[in-house]
Protein backbone atom coordinates (compact mmCIF):
# COMPACT_ATOMS: atom_id res chain seq x y z
CA UNK A 1 0.00 0.00 0.00
CA UNK A 2 0.90 3.65 -0.78
CA UNK A 3 0.16 6.84 0.84
CA UNK A 4 -2.44 9.24 -1.14
CA UNK A 5 0.54 11.37 -2.07
CA UNK A 6 1.60 8.42 -4.37
CA UNK A 7 -1.90 7.38 -4.85
CA UNK A 8 -2.60 10.83 -6.54
CA UNK A 9 0.32 10.63 -9.06
CA UNK A 10 3.92 11.40 -9.88
CA UNK A 11 5.03 12.97 -13.18
CA UNK A 12 7.80 11.54 -15.16
CA UNK A 13 9.90 14.92 -14.47
CA UNK A 14 9.13 14.86 -10.93
CA UNK A 15 6.77 17.82 -11.28
CA UNK A 16 3.75 16.71 -8.89
CA UNK A 17 0.73 14.99 -10.72
CA UNK A 18 -2.06 14.09 -9.58
CA UNK A 19 -6.13 14.49 -9.21
CA UNK A 20 -7.94 17.74 -8.81
CA UNK A 21 -10.42 20.18 -9.80
CA UNK A 22 -13.76 21.51 -9.02
CA UNK A 23 -17.38 21.68 -10.37
CA UNK A 24 -20.19 23.32 -8.60
CA UNK A 25 -23.51 23.63 -10.00
CA UNK A 26 -24.54 21.82 -13.23
CA UNK A 27 -23.39 22.79 -16.41
CA UNK A 28 -22.29 26.19 -14.90
CA UNK A 29 -18.84 26.97 -13.73
CA UNK A 30 -18.94 29.02 -10.98
CA UNK A 31 -16.01 29.74 -8.37
CA UNK A 32 -18.30 30.81 -6.00
CA UNK A 33 -20.86 27.87 -4.80
CA UNK A 34 -24.89 29.05 -5.21
CA UNK A 35 -26.26 30.84 -2.22
CA UNK A 36 -24.78 33.69 0.01
CA UNK A 37 -22.12 31.46 2.43
CA UNK A 38 -19.95 30.64 0.00
CA UNK A 39 -16.80 29.43 2.39
CA UNK A 40 -16.56 25.95 2.09
CA UNK A 41 -14.53 23.79 5.20
CA UNK A 42 -13.17 20.33 4.34
CA UNK A 43 -13.25 18.24 7.59
CA UNK A 44 -10.70 15.35 6.38
CA UNK A 45 -11.91 12.11 7.73
CA UNK A 46 -14.21 13.27 10.34
CA UNK A 47 -16.76 10.66 11.38
CA UNK A 48 -20.39 11.70 9.76
CA UNK A 49 -21.70 11.90 13.60
CA UNK A 50 -18.71 14.08 14.25
CA UNK A 51 -19.29 16.32 11.66
CA UNK A 52 -23.13 16.61 12.32
CA UNK A 53 -22.19 18.02 15.58
CA UNK A 54 -19.58 20.56 14.09
CA UNK A 55 -22.29 22.01 11.83
CA UNK A 56 -24.49 22.97 14.79
CA UNK A 57 -21.97 24.01 16.99
CA UNK A 58 -19.57 25.69 14.96
CA UNK A 59 -20.07 25.46 11.34
CA UNK A 60 -23.40 26.58 11.14
CA UNK A 61 -22.81 29.53 13.38
CA UNK A 62 -19.95 30.95 12.09
CA UNK A 63 -21.37 31.06 8.39
CA UNK A 64 -19.70 28.05 6.30
CA UNK A 65 -21.92 27.74 3.28
CA UNK A 66 -20.73 24.13 2.71
CA UNK A 67 -18.90 21.24 4.50
CA UNK A 68 -16.77 18.51 2.19
CA UNK A 69 -17.00 15.09 4.22
CA UNK A 70 -14.48 12.11 3.21
CA UNK A 71 -15.30 9.14 1.30
CA UNK A 72 -18.40 7.29 2.36
CA UNK A 73 -17.92 3.90 0.09
CA UNK A 74 -16.63 0.79 1.54
CA UNK A 75 -13.15 0.60 0.80
CA UNK A 76 -10.23 -1.39 1.82
CA UNK A 77 -9.47 -2.41 5.39
CA UNK A 78 -6.75 -0.46 7.12
CA UNK A 79 -5.65 2.07 9.54
CA UNK A 80 -4.06 4.46 6.68
CA UNK A 81 -6.07 7.46 6.27
CA UNK A 82 -5.34 6.71 2.31
CA UNK A 83 -7.68 3.29 2.74
CA UNK A 84 -10.52 5.67 2.26
CA UNK A 85 -9.59 6.74 -1.87
CA UNK A 86 -9.42 2.59 -2.68
CA UNK A 87 -13.44 1.29 -2.77
CA UNK A 88 -14.03 -1.79 -3.06
CA UNK A 89 -18.39 -0.98 -3.93
CA UNK A 90 -20.24 1.92 -3.33
CA UNK A 91 -22.33 0.65 -0.69
CA UNK A 92 -22.18 3.49 2.09
CA UNK A 93 -19.97 1.47 4.74
CA UNK A 94 -16.71 3.15 5.39
CA UNK A 95 -14.89 3.77 8.59
CA UNK A 96 -16.89 7.49 8.61
CA UNK A 97 -19.92 5.68 9.06
CA UNK A 98 -23.42 4.17 7.97
CA UNK A 99 -26.20 5.15 5.15
CA UNK A 100 -27.89 6.17 8.58
CA UNK A 101 -25.28 8.15 10.03
CA UNK A 102 -24.71 10.03 6.12
CA UNK A 103 -28.26 10.66 5.96
CA UNK A 104 -28.66 12.66 9.88
CA UNK A 105 -25.41 14.57 9.25
CA UNK A 106 -26.42 15.82 6.18
CA UNK A 107 -30.07 16.49 8.15
CA UNK A 108 -28.24 18.27 10.53
CA UNK A 109 -26.09 20.07 8.78
CA UNK A 110 -29.19 21.70 6.53
CA UNK A 111 -30.78 22.25 9.78
CA UNK A 112 -27.21 24.52 10.33
CA UNK A 113 -27.40 25.75 7.06
CA UNK A 114 -24.59 24.01 5.96
CA UNK A 115 -24.73 22.24 2.91
CA UNK A 116 -22.78 18.79 2.03
CA UNK A 117 -20.05 17.89 -0.34
CA UNK A 118 -19.35 14.67 -0.53
CA UNK A 119 -15.56 13.07 -1.72
CA UNK A 120 -16.41 10.61 -4.55
CA UNK A 121 -13.45 8.57 -5.70
CA UNK A 122 -15.22 7.48 -9.00
CA UNK A 123 -11.75 6.72 -11.07
CA UNK A 124 -10.30 3.83 -9.80
CA UNK A 125 -11.19 0.72 -7.98
CA UNK A 126 -9.09 -0.96 -5.15
CA UNK A 127 -5.90 -2.78 -5.87
CA UNK A 128 -5.52 -6.39 -4.65
CA UNK A 129 -8.08 -8.63 -3.14
CA UNK A 130 -9.58 -9.02 0.56
CA UNK A 131 -13.00 -7.43 2.41
CA UNK A 132 -14.06 -3.98 2.14
CA UNK A 133 -15.12 -2.19 5.02
CA UNK A 134 -18.64 -3.67 4.73
CA UNK A 135 -17.47 -7.30 4.65
CA UNK A 136 -17.54 -7.12 0.82
CA UNK A 137 -14.94 -9.63 -0.63
CA UNK A 138 -13.24 -8.17 -3.67
CA UNK A 139 -10.20 -9.17 -5.64
CA UNK A 140 -8.66 -6.57 -8.68
CA UNK A 141 -11.09 -6.03 -11.40
CA UNK A 142 -13.88 -8.28 -9.67
CA UNK A 143 -15.86 -5.70 -7.35
CA UNK A 144 -19.50 -7.95 -6.89
CA UNK A 145 -22.31 -6.62 -7.75
CA UNK A 146 -20.78 -3.42 -9.65
CA UNK A 147 -18.20 -3.51 -11.59
CA UNK A 148 -16.05 -6.68 -13.51
CA UNK A 149 -13.09 -7.31 -15.56
CA UNK A 150 -14.55 -5.86 -19.22
CA UNK A 151 -15.44 -2.45 -16.81
CA UNK A 152 -11.66 -1.44 -16.72
CA UNK A 153 -9.44 -0.26 -19.14
CA UNK A 154 -6.94 -2.85 -21.10
CA UNK A 155 -4.18 -0.63 -20.09
CA UNK A 156 -2.93 -2.52 -16.92
CA UNK A 157 0.33 -0.71 -16.45
CA UNK A 158 1.16 1.35 -13.77
CA UNK A 159 1.41 5.09 -15.35
CA UNK A 160 4.84 6.86 -16.10
CA UNK A 161 4.35 9.33 -18.62
CA UNK A 162 2.79 12.32 -17.68
CA UNK A 163 3.12 14.29 -21.27
CA UNK A 164 0.94 11.10 -22.95
CA UNK A 165 -3.17 11.78 -22.32
CA UNK A 166 -3.74 8.12 -23.44
CA UNK A 167 -1.25 7.08 -20.79
CA UNK A 168 -2.71 8.84 -17.85
CA UNK A 169 -6.05 8.74 -18.64
CA UNK A 170 -6.15 5.11 -19.89
CA UNK A 171 -3.72 3.23 -17.67
CA UNK A 172 -3.36 3.02 -13.77
CA UNK A 173 -2.59 5.13 -10.66
CA UNK A 174 -0.15 3.14 -8.84
CA UNK A 175 -1.97 -0.20 -9.31
CA UNK A 176 -5.32 1.50 -8.64
CA UNK A 177 -7.90 -0.92 -10.69
CA UNK A 178 -8.51 1.80 -13.54
CA UNK A 179 -11.87 2.10 -14.56
CA UNK A 180 -13.34 2.79 -18.05
CA UNK A 181 -15.34 5.46 -17.71
CA UNK A 182 -15.89 5.85 -21.55
CA UNK A 183 -18.14 2.95 -21.15
CA UNK A 184 -21.82 3.66 -20.69
CA UNK A 185 -22.57 0.79 -18.61
CA UNK A 186 -19.94 2.30 -15.96
CA UNK A 187 -20.87 5.49 -16.17
CA UNK A 188 -24.27 4.61 -15.48
CA UNK A 189 -23.19 2.63 -12.32
CA UNK A 190 -21.14 5.51 -11.38
CA UNK A 191 -24.35 8.34 -11.52
CA UNK A 192 -26.23 5.69 -9.62
CA UNK A 193 -24.06 6.18 -7.00
CA UNK A 194 -24.00 9.73 -6.88
CA UNK A 195 -27.70 10.05 -7.34
CA UNK A 196 -27.94 7.96 -4.19
CA UNK A 197 -25.81 10.23 -1.94
CA UNK A 198 -27.87 13.02 -3.51
CA UNK A 199 -30.95 11.04 -2.04
CA UNK A 200 -28.87 10.99 1.28
CA UNK A 201 -28.68 14.67 1.26
CA UNK A 202 -25.37 15.41 -0.33
CA UNK A 203 -25.61 18.97 -2.35
CA UNK A 204 -22.68 17.68 -4.43
CA UNK A 205 -19.39 16.50 -4.75
CA UNK A 206 -15.61 16.62 -4.95
CA UNK A 207 -14.43 14.46 -7.83
CA UNK A 208 -11.48 12.95 -7.08
CA UNK A 209 -8.82 12.07 -9.30
CA UNK A 210 -10.80 14.16 -12.22
CA UNK A 211 -7.50 14.44 -13.88
CA UNK A 212 -7.05 10.59 -14.39
CA UNK A 213 -10.48 10.49 -16.17
CA UNK A 214 -11.03 12.37 -20.22
CA UNK A 215 -13.34 15.95 -18.73
CA UNK A 216 -15.43 14.45 -21.26
CA UNK A 217 -16.02 11.29 -19.47
CA UNK A 218 -16.44 13.53 -16.35
CA UNK A 219 -18.99 15.37 -17.66
CA UNK A 220 -20.97 12.15 -19.33
CA UNK A 221 -21.35 11.02 -15.69
CA UNK A 222 -22.82 14.28 -14.36
CA UNK A 223 -25.47 14.31 -17.37
CA UNK A 224 -26.73 10.95 -16.43
CA UNK A 225 -27.69 11.94 -13.23
CA UNK A 226 -31.02 12.83 -12.15
CA UNK A 227 -29.88 16.03 -10.39
CA UNK A 228 -25.93 16.41 -9.94
CA UNK A 229 -25.91 19.28 -7.75
CA UNK A 230 -22.91 21.09 -6.94
CA UNK A 231 -19.52 19.68 -8.27
CA UNK A 232 -16.11 20.12 -7.97
CA UNK A 233 -13.38 18.05 -9.08
CA UNK A 234 -9.25 17.67 -8.23
CA UNK A 235 -7.11 18.43 -11.18
CA UNK A 236 -3.38 19.08 -10.44
CA UNK A 237 -1.59 21.15 -12.77
CA UNK A 238 1.91 19.75 -13.80
CA UNK A 239 4.45 21.68 -16.46
CA UNK A 240 4.46 19.74 -19.51
CA UNK A 241 1.68 17.61 -18.68
CA UNK A 242 -0.72 16.59 -21.28
CA UNK A 243 -3.98 17.02 -19.28
CA UNK A 244 -4.53 20.58 -17.76
CA UNK A 245 -6.80 21.68 -15.80
CA UNK A 246 -8.94 24.18 -17.82
CA UNK A 247 -10.20 21.77 -19.32
CA UNK A 248 -12.53 20.88 -16.82
CA UNK A 249 -13.98 24.47 -16.00
CA UNK A 250 -16.60 24.05 -18.61
CA UNK A 251 -17.92 20.85 -16.27
CA UNK A 252 -17.77 22.95 -13.09
CA UNK A 253 -14.47 24.67 -11.12
CA UNK A 254 -11.45 23.58 -10.60
CA UNK A 255 -9.28 23.11 -7.61
CA UNK A 256 -6.32 25.98 -8.24
CA UNK A 257 -3.70 24.06 -6.74
CA UNK A 258 -1.16 26.61 -7.91
CA UNK A 259 -2.71 29.29 -5.18
CA UNK A 260 -1.07 27.23 -2.19
CA UNK A 261 2.03 26.91 -3.61
CA UNK A 262 2.04 31.18 -3.91
CA UNK A 263 1.10 31.35 -0.72
CA UNK A 264 3.82 29.08 0.67
CA UNK A 265 6.13 31.00 -1.67
CA UNK A 266 5.23 34.40 -0.32
CA UNK A 267 4.63 33.80 3.25
CA UNK A 268 7.66 31.68 3.44
CA UNK A 269 9.80 33.58 1.85
CA UNK A 270 9.23 37.06 3.09
CA UNK A 271 7.64 39.52 0.07
CA UNK A 272 3.50 39.09 1.30
CA UNK A 273 3.26 41.97 -0.97
CA UNK A 274 3.75 39.92 -3.97
CA UNK A 275 0.20 38.74 -3.54
CA UNK A 276 -1.46 41.82 -5.10
CA UNK A 277 -0.86 39.75 -8.11
CA UNK A 278 -2.05 36.41 -6.82
CA UNK A 279 -4.22 35.61 -9.46
CA UNK A 280 -1.35 36.31 -12.81
CA UNK A 281 -1.13 33.06 -14.50
CA UNK A 282 -3.86 30.70 -12.74
CA UNK A 283 -7.39 30.11 -13.35
CA UNK A 284 -10.11 32.82 -13.38
CA UNK A 285 -11.98 33.50 -10.50
CA UNK A 286 -14.76 32.64 -11.45
CA UNK A 287 -13.55 29.05 -12.44
CA UNK A 288 -11.14 28.46 -9.51
CA UNK A 289 -11.44 26.94 -5.88
CA UNK A 290 -8.78 28.39 -3.84
CA UNK A 291 -6.85 26.42 -0.75
CA UNK A 292 -4.21 27.21 1.39
CA UNK A 293 -3.56 23.11 1.40
CA UNK A 294 -5.38 20.05 1.98
CA UNK A 295 -4.60 16.48 2.85
CA UNK A 296 -1.78 15.63 0.30
CA UNK A 297 -0.28 19.30 -0.03
CA UNK A 298 0.21 18.95 3.38
CA UNK A 299 2.06 15.75 3.52
CA UNK A 300 4.10 16.16 0.21
CA UNK A 301 5.59 19.59 1.19
CA UNK A 302 3.87 21.76 -1.68
CA UNK A 303 1.99 24.07 0.46
CA UNK A 304 1.76 25.27 4.08
CA UNK A 305 0.40 23.22 6.91
CA UNK A 306 -0.76 23.57 10.39
CA UNK A 307 2.84 23.17 11.43
CA UNK A 308 3.23 26.95 10.33
CA UNK A 309 1.79 28.04 13.23
CA UNK A 310 0.85 31.88 12.96
CA UNK A 311 2.30 32.02 8.68
CA UNK A 312 -0.83 29.27 8.30
CA UNK A 313 -3.51 30.95 9.76
CA UNK A 314 -2.67 34.32 8.54
CA UNK A 315 -2.37 32.59 4.94
CA UNK A 316 -5.72 31.89 5.69
CA UNK A 317 -7.36 35.11 6.41
CA UNK A 318 -5.64 36.40 3.19
CA UNK A 319 -7.41 33.43 0.91
CA UNK A 320 -10.85 34.41 2.87
CA UNK A 321 -10.83 38.05 2.22
CA UNK A 322 -8.86 38.00 -1.17
CA UNK A 323 -12.12 38.30 -3.78
CA UNK A 324 -9.74 35.66 -6.05
CA UNK A 325 -11.83 32.46 -6.38
CA UNK A 326 -13.85 30.61 -3.94
CA UNK A 327 -11.89 29.69 -0.42
CA UNK A 328 -11.72 26.31 1.04
CA UNK A 329 -10.62 26.21 4.54
CA UNK A 330 -8.76 22.36 5.50
CA UNK A 331 -9.46 21.04 8.95
CA UNK A 332 -7.45 18.12 9.63
CA UNK A 333 -5.30 16.23 11.80
CA UNK A 334 -2.17 16.02 13.74
CA UNK A 335 0.29 14.14 12.08
CA UNK A 336 4.59 12.86 12.14
CA UNK A 337 3.75 9.72 10.63
CA UNK A 338 2.36 10.59 6.65
CA UNK A 339 0.47 7.54 6.46
CA UNK A 340 -1.29 7.56 10.11
CA UNK A 341 -4.73 7.15 9.95
CA UNK A 342 -7.67 10.55 11.96
CA UNK A 343 -7.73 10.30 15.67
CA UNK A 344 -10.45 7.95 17.47
CA UNK A 345 -11.15 10.63 19.87
CA UNK A 346 -11.51 14.22 20.40
CA UNK A 347 -8.10 14.83 20.82
CA UNK A 348 -5.08 14.99 17.92
CA UNK A 349 -7.37 17.14 15.32
CA UNK A 350 -6.17 20.65 14.42
CA UNK A 351 -9.85 22.38 14.86
CA UNK A 352 -8.76 24.93 12.01
CA UNK A 353 -11.98 25.61 10.93
CA UNK A 354 -12.58 26.81 14.60
CA UNK A 355 -10.20 29.32 14.99
CA UNK A 356 -11.35 32.91 15.81
CA UNK A 357 -9.11 34.39 12.74
CA UNK A 358 -10.53 31.47 10.65
CA UNK A 359 -14.15 32.22 11.77
CA UNK A 360 -13.95 35.45 11.78
CA UNK A 361 -12.82 35.87 8.12
CA UNK A 362 -15.91 33.65 6.92
CA UNK A 363 -18.00 36.36 8.58
CA UNK A 364 -16.07 39.06 6.64
CA UNK A 365 -16.56 37.25 3.63
CA UNK A 366 -20.14 36.48 4.10
CA UNK A 367 -20.49 40.65 4.93
CA UNK A 368 -18.27 41.79 2.07
CA UNK A 369 -19.67 39.68 -1.05
CA UNK A 370 -18.70 40.67 -4.21
CA UNK A 371 -17.05 44.04 -3.19
CA UNK A 372 -13.71 44.86 -5.37
CA UNK A 373 -10.67 45.06 -4.23
CA UNK A 374 -9.49 48.95 -2.76
CA UNK A 375 -7.15 50.55 -1.16
CA UNK A 376 -4.15 48.40 -1.58
CA UNK A 377 -1.07 48.88 0.90
CA UNK A 378 1.94 47.30 0.74
CA UNK A 379 5.59 47.67 2.87
CA UNK A 380 6.92 46.05 -0.36
CA UNK A 381 7.83 42.98 1.87
CA UNK A 382 6.59 41.32 5.43
CA UNK A 383 2.76 43.70 5.56
CA UNK A 384 0.23 44.36 2.95
CA UNK A 385 -3.53 45.50 3.32
CA UNK A 386 -6.33 46.24 1.14
CA UNK A 387 -10.49 46.63 1.18
CA UNK A 388 -13.24 45.28 -0.10
CA UNK A 389 -15.14 48.58 -1.07
CA UNK A 390 -16.93 50.13 1.53
CA UNK A 391 -18.05 46.92 3.47
CA UNK A 392 -14.54 45.13 4.92
CA UNK A 393 -10.56 46.47 5.45
CA UNK A 394 -7.77 43.44 6.31
CA UNK A 395 -4.38 44.17 7.02
CA UNK A 396 -1.58 41.57 7.21
CA UNK A 397 1.94 41.84 9.11
CA UNK A 398 4.08 38.58 8.62
CA UNK A 399 7.08 39.98 10.22
CA UNK A 400 9.36 39.78 12.94
CA UNK A 401 8.86 43.20 14.32
CA UNK A 402 5.54 45.29 15.43
CA UNK A 403 3.91 47.82 12.46
CA UNK A 404 2.63 50.21 13.38
CA UNK A 405 0.44 52.10 10.32
CA UNK A 406 -1.81 54.45 9.01
CA UNK A 407 -4.90 53.00 6.78
CA UNK A 408 -6.32 55.01 4.45
CA UNK A 409 -10.12 52.99 3.47
CA UNK A 410 -13.41 53.37 2.10
CA UNK A 411 -15.08 52.37 5.26
CA UNK A 412 -17.70 54.49 6.85
CA UNK A 413 -16.58 56.42 9.83
CA UNK A 414 -17.29 54.43 13.27
CA UNK A 415 -15.59 51.93 15.65
CA UNK A 416 -15.09 48.38 14.13
CA UNK A 417 -14.41 45.05 16.19
CA UNK A 418 -11.06 43.18 14.71
CA UNK A 419 -13.03 40.05 13.87
CA UNK A 420 -9.62 38.22 13.41
CA UNK A 421 -9.02 38.65 16.84
CA UNK A 422 -12.13 38.13 18.97
CA UNK A 423 -16.10 37.98 17.77
CA UNK A 424 -18.40 40.85 17.61
CA UNK A 425 -20.16 40.31 20.62
CA UNK A 426 -17.21 40.28 23.05
CA UNK A 427 -14.86 42.41 21.33
CA UNK A 428 -13.29 44.41 24.23
CA UNK A 429 -9.82 45.32 23.86
CA UNK A 430 -10.59 44.63 19.91
CA UNK A 431 -11.67 47.68 18.43
CA UNK A 432 -10.73 50.21 16.09
CA UNK A 433 -11.59 53.29 15.76
CA UNK A 434 -11.98 54.58 12.18
CA UNK A 435 -11.99 58.69 11.06
CA UNK A 436 -15.16 59.84 8.79
CA UNK A 437 -12.54 60.65 6.33
CA UNK A 438 -11.98 56.36 6.47
CA UNK A 439 -8.67 56.42 8.01
CA UNK A 440 -7.03 54.72 11.42
CA UNK A 441 -3.64 54.25 12.31
CA UNK A 442 -3.08 51.15 14.34
CA UNK A 443 -0.07 48.64 15.91
CA UNK A 444 0.25 45.15 14.12
CA UNK A 445 1.79 42.78 16.13
CA UNK A 446 4.35 40.20 14.50
CA UNK A 447 2.34 38.07 12.64
CA UNK A 448 -0.49 39.59 13.62
CA UNK A 449 -3.80 40.41 11.33
CA UNK A 450 -6.66 42.86 11.36
CA UNK A 451 -9.87 42.71 9.98
CA UNK A 452 -13.14 45.05 10.21
CA UNK A 453 -16.62 44.66 7.99
CA UNK A 454 -19.66 46.63 8.59
CA UNK A 455 -21.36 43.46 9.52
CA UNK A 456 -18.94 43.91 12.93
CA UNK A 457 -19.50 47.40 14.35
CA UNK A 458 -18.94 48.27 18.52
CA UNK A 459 -21.22 50.75 18.71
Amino acid sequence: MQHRSRLLGATSAGVLAAAGLAVFTPWQSQATPPGEKTVTVTMFERQYADVAKACTDELGPAGYGYVEVSPASEHVQGGQWWTSYQPVSYKIAGRLGDRDSFKSMAAACHKAGVKVIADAVINHMAAGSGTGTGGTAYTKYNYPGFFQDADFHTCRTDINDYANRDNVQNCELVGLSDLDTGSDAVRGTIAAYLDDLRSLGADGFRIDAAKHMAAADVAAVKGKMSDPGFWVSEVIRGGGEAVQPDEYTGIGDVDEFRYGGHLKSAFQGGDIAQLKSVADGKLGSGSARTFVDNWDTERNGSTLTYKDGAAYTLANVFMLASPYGSPNVYSGYEWSDKDAGPPSGTDGWTNAHAQQAITGLVGFRNEVGSAELTDWWDNGGSALAFGRGDKGFVALNNGEGELTQTFATSLPGGTYCNVAKASPDNCDGNTVTVGDDGKFETTLPARGALALHTGAQAG
